[in-house]
């Protein structure tokens, strides 16, 4: 495949993502896009939720769902469709002339290295692409926390024509979440942490600019429901809770997630190691961490890592055993937080299987437990 990419490139024949392809039949609809390292899933499935819920023709696509291209193939009336897309860098690489009416990066982390020459400045300027055509007249909706972003926002070359909207990640206090003239009420939305509640604001901040009432956005987004495998909260288990948080398969994302724990936890972690630095989790894991199960071929990093650090650490590489070990390890009132930090291929097909896995585990247990 990549011998007949760089063949193509030779010849200088156009090559085009999904998304472009879409796109350049699709200039009647708005368009909604978002990227990101971590979390843009969640922000898309909470937008297309809100705005659909607020009565709006919203079409999910892009990276999830239904392809961008193929619904607009199929649809009538695109002037009344908004379409919500997640893109990834992937997809952005080959789009060039991709203009969506209101684009949000969320935060750019090190990831997907091994596509851009190793080079972190590569990956950031695919994620810009997203803004890349946007004109005065459409919206660019950034983390104005990321350093990356921040970075690039501060070159003098930088040419941005969309106007651009901040999105703060301080701005939580009590439960009451503030964006723009209105306050939400964090207690009522089913996403939980920091940056979940960053997410939200994101998904707020669209609604807002696309009119709808404080009352429907609020609706929107107590009765969203995540995807899988994203701080899932599986099931409690005599006082316990057990969390499937699969899809964290690098450290930004299990730091994302040991920061929204609000009770001493134990955490499953561990994987195929991306050249992680763990460094970065050891102010949370003192804080939040009473023990650490390592589910995964090679213990060795996380126990150079933790050792010393976290008085209890045990090893297994059964998924089942890991959920038996932390249910003995807990106490009432304790969580059991799976957010391995890696990737999950050592001893799973993907973080869907290893997440699913998972779930079968702690509600088998719990039958045995209740039994």
């Amino acid at each position: 495949k990549g011998a007949i990419i760089q063949q193509l490139k030779s010849l200088n024949i156009e090559i085009i993502d999904e998304i472009e392809f879409g796109f350049r039949y699709a200039k009647s609809a708005t368009i909604i896009a978002i990227t990101g390292s971590n979390g843009k899933t969640t922000v898309t499935g909470l937008t297309h939720h809100v705005l659909k819920t607020a009565g709006l023709n919203a079409r999910l696509g892009g990276n999830i769902g239904i392809s961008f291209a193929k619904q607009v193939a199929e649809l009538d009336n695109l002037e009344s469709v908004v379409f919500i897309l997640e893109v990834s860098s992937f997809q952005l690489d080959y789009c060039s002339t991709f203009r969506p009416d209101i684009s949000i990066l969320i935060n750019i982390t090190p990831d997907h290295l091994d596509r851009y020459d190793y080079k972190f400045e590569n990956y950031v300027a695919s994620k810009f692409r997203i803004t890349q055509s946007q004109t005065a007249t459409d919206i660019f909706i950034f983390n104005e926390k990321d350093e990356a972003i921040n970075a690039v926002l501060k070159k003098p070359s930088l040419e941005i024509n969309a106007k651009k909207i901040g999105i703060s990640n301080i701005y939580n206090k009590k439960g009451a979440l503030e964006v723009g003239q209105n306050i939400f009420d964090t207690n009522k939305m089913s996403l939980k942490g920091p940056h979940n509640h960053f997410n939200a604001a994101c998904a707020i901040r669209v609604s807002q600019l696309l009119g709808l009432p404080k009352a429907a956005i609020e609706e929107g987004l107590a009765t969203f429901k995540n995807a899988p495998h994203r701080l899932e909260l599986i099931t409690n288990i005599n006082g316990i809770d057990f969390i499937n948080d699969s899809k964290a398969t690098n450290i930004d994302s299990a730091f994302q997630a040991l920061r929204a724990m609000s009770q001493p936890t134990i955490w499953i972690a561990g994987g195929t190691d991306k050249g992680n630095d763990y460094n970065v989790l050891v102010d949370l894991v003192k804080e939040k961490v009473t023990a650490l199960i390592c589910l995964c071929e090679d213990s060795s990093k996380l126990l150079a890592a933790f050792e010393g650090i976290i008085p209890i650490i045990k090893e297994t590489k059964d998924i089942k055993e890991a959920v038996k070990m932390a249910y003995e390890l807990a106490n009432k009132g304790n969580t059991v937080l799976l957010s391995p930090a890696c990737a999950s291929f050592d001893l799973f097909d993907n973080y869907v299987a290893r997440g699913d896995l998972f779930r079968e585990a702690v509600y088998n247990y719990q039958l045995i437990i209740n039994n």
